[in-house]
């Protein structure tokens, strides 16, 4: 009995639920993405890929590397249709390349034509624009400004984790939520576009910084939800009503 108790305990997991797969296809699942973000994202040129200027690189030269050789076009194909941030595209390509692959975003390789849409009105801009990072690197974000930080772009997303239609743009266990006034950045000549997985991407001005005059205002998301200064004076900070939070404020003032 202990033994068919042990085993039924195994199926069900840790919490007693059901992997819908086994864990080892999981983490080969995450292994595989995490390749893939690095190689279409920063290491095409390092690793002999050919790149196409709107980012594409040709699967079966991607396959043929050491660290895909234990994947299959099959594994590429559940992974961009599972990954819950659609942070890869595929298309068939031609009988001379075959299938293509590209990261959406989040590139620090130049790619002159990758597929972004130019938002260059106020009226084109989500109404919130978020930034969400960790605490220990408020400060000096506050000081400084957000930076590209060796990508081409600083990433925003147009709500906080969660948020109806965000699905990608800010990692889910960010500490700190930055509202960003795209309207009077636009307006300074700073642009912005959207991904094809719905980021919103600014390069922010000529040394790749989104100066903090265009923070609205900060929130701090955990442990719990309070206002940070702009002003960077801790002791001012003030706890908030939860139903009084930045996510209205930040809809209605942009």
């Amino acid at each position: 009995m202990n033994s068919t108790g042990g085993r039924r305990r195994e199926a069900a997991g840790p919490k007693g639920r059901r992997a819908h797969r086994p864990p080892r296809d999981q983490d080969r699942d995450v292994q595989l993405s995490k390749a893939l973000s690095y190689a279409l994202r920063h290491g095409a040129l390092k690793l002999g890929l050919p790149m196409r200027a709107d980012g594409f690189v040709p699967l079966d030269a991607l396959l043929q590397l050491p660290q895909f050789r234990s994947f299959s076009a099959e594994d590429v194909q559940r992974v961009v249709d599972t990954n819950v941030k659609q942070r890869f595209a595929l298309q068939p390509g031609d009988p001379s390349t075959g299938p293509l692959i590209r990261a959406n975003q989040g590139h620090s390789l130049q790619v002159p034509e990758l597929e972004l849409e130019p938002l260059e009105t106020p009226q084109a801009l989500p109404l919130m624009l978020v930034h969400g990072t960790f605490r220990q690197h408020w400060p000096s974000i506050l000081l400084k400004g957000l930076s590209c930080r060796g990508r081409t772009h600083i990433h925003l997303a147009p709500g906080l984790p969660g948020d109806p239609g965000v699905i990608s743009g800010m990692r889910p266990n960010c500490e700190v939520a930055v509202f960003i006034n795209g309207p009077l950045a636009l307006a300074d000549g700073i642009p912005f576009f959207r991904s094809a997985n719905g980021v919103i991407l600014t390069p922010g001005n000529a040394d790749g910084v989104l100066p903090p005059k265009y923070f609205k205002e900060a929130l701090q998301l955990r442990p719990t939800r309070k206002t940070l200064s702009l002003a960077g004076n801790e002791k001012t900070e003030h706890q908030r009503d939860p139903t009084h939070g930045s996510r209205g404020r930040g809809m209605t003032q942009q």
